[in-house]
């Protein structure tokens, strides 16, 4: 099938008229609204007027109806859908599917359209009153959805839920061969340049109103995801969304809760609740503190968040903590520095605080070696105020110790300030 893309915004297009948004004010590329011609048989477009007068219109519903087995039905008068002759449009749980004569699979996935069957021009003319549907719009042999076979082509509103893709991709509705274009584009990302940083860690792409895509095509090879990232920031820097952002459209995703269950603090309740909403429905969880472990016998994707718990989580189960009347002013920090790590801490008997820093020698190792692709998620302590009690220092140089020897063992590093990401090159 042949898809022509006449605008690629959402419903009012971007830039918005009269908004005086941020977004609207940066966008350099005026995108249409959304507009799809397949094949110049069938038109995709938002509801509302502007339907061309030698079409016939329907109306693709909330729900999926069927026509006894088939898939087409007529929502508005209970009798059979006239599509143009070969193509199988239907209203799926994912989106609307199509498919055409020549077996190619398209599905739209994104905001609510109206779908019109247009005729060729040598069958047009005054229709009024005659309710036969003409030659090309009679329904050809009856065809059956095949929810199982991947798609040649989607087309999605990836700033609505881009976690949708991830689940296409997991039940193996979208795969290397399926290209994916980015559609209903607007104001929601704040600029262009965002919007194709997202499309990268997606897998889509985004193109200019007007572009032809068949279904034949192939989509341009995918981008490598490095294996290993590791994201700072401080409190409410948006750290956390930044890595669900990334990890939003891969089919299988273990999101590793390293912190406690929060008790009946209300307040950490909420966190952890705010967290859990925002994760994609079809990915799993494990709580755990044994990272090491983890990280070794993993090779699927995992997101930790975070290691400013985790090492909170080590320092309790250590027992490590400065005790009260004990003089630890200058407690030291549990991560051993160059000259203890080719020493040796003195002494026979680990203290607290040596079982710390095996602890993170152990997960850093774990790190260096694991065949999973990591995306973590760690604070950044080093730009506040010196911590006035000595357990807030000890958990500083801790933790900013940790934070420079994994990145020294990562692909990417970047540091996230007020949502907005800053890439720490090597």
């Amino acid at each position: 099938m042949r898809i022509i893309l006449e605008g690629t915004a959402g419903p009012e297009g971007w830039p918005s008229p009269g908004c005086r948004c941020a977004s609207c004010g940066r966008v350099t590329t005026v995108r249409r609204r959304l507009s799809i011609v397949i094949d110049g048989r069938i038109r995709l477009a938002p509801d509302g007027p502007g339907h061309p007068d030698d079409a016939r219109h329907h109306r693709i519903p909330e729900r999926p109806e069927r026509a006894g087995d088939g898939v087409r039905a007529d929502h508005s008068t209970g009798g059979p859908r006239s599509w143009p002759e070969g193509y199988l449009v239907a209203h799926t749980p994912d989106g609307l599917a199509v498919t055409g004569p020549d077996g190619g699979r398209l599905l739209y996935a994104g905001f609510h359209l109206t779908a019109t069957a247009s005729l060729p021009p040598e069958t047009r003319g005054d229709r009024q009153g005659d309710e036969r549907p003409d030659r090309d719009q009679r329904s050809g042999p009856e065809r059956r959805e095949e929810p199982s076979r991947p798609y040649d082509v989607v087309l999605i509103d990836p700033l609505d839920r881009p976690e949708r893709l991830g689940d296409l991709r997991r039940r193996g509705l979208v795969t290397p061969r399926t290209r994916v274009v980015a559609v209903g584009l607007d104001h929601r990302v704040p600029s262009e340049g965002e919007l194709a940083r997202r499309l990268a860690f997606w897998g889509a792409e985004a193109v200019s109103d007007g572009t032809v895509v068949d279904t034949r095509d192939r989509p341009l090879p995918a981008r490598t995801a490095p294996r290993r990232t590791l994201l700072l920031g401080g409190a409410r820097s948006g750290k956390s969304e930044e890595a669900e952002l990334r990890l939003a459209a891969e089919p299988h995703v273990t999101y590793v809760a390293t912190g406690p269950s929060g008790g009946d603090d209300p307040s950490w309740l909420a966190r952890v609740k705010a967290h859990r909403d925002r994760r994609p429905a079809h990915w799993g969880t494990v709580e755990t503190t044994d990272l090491a472990e983890l990280l070794r016998t993993s090779s699927g994707t995992l997101l930790i968040d975070g290691l400013g718990t985790w090492i909170a989580a080590v320092f309790d189960e250590c027992g490590a903590w400065p005790g009260y009347g004990q003089d630890d002013t200058h407690a030291q920090s549990a991560v051993p520095d160059e000259a203890e790590q080719k020493t040796g801490r003195a002494g026979a008997e680990p203290s607290p605080l040596d079982r710390v820093a095996l602890r993170c020698d152990e997960l850093v190792e774990a790190w260096r070696t694991t065949a999973a692709r990591v995306v973590a998620v760690s604070d950044e302590v080093g730009l506040g105020v010196i911590p006035a009690t000595a357990s807030g220092r000890l958990f500083r140089d801790t933790l900013g110790s940790l934070n420079q020897r994994l990145a020294r063992e990562s692909e990417d590093v970047a540091l996230v300030v007020a949502g907005r990401v800053l890439s720490l090159p090597i």
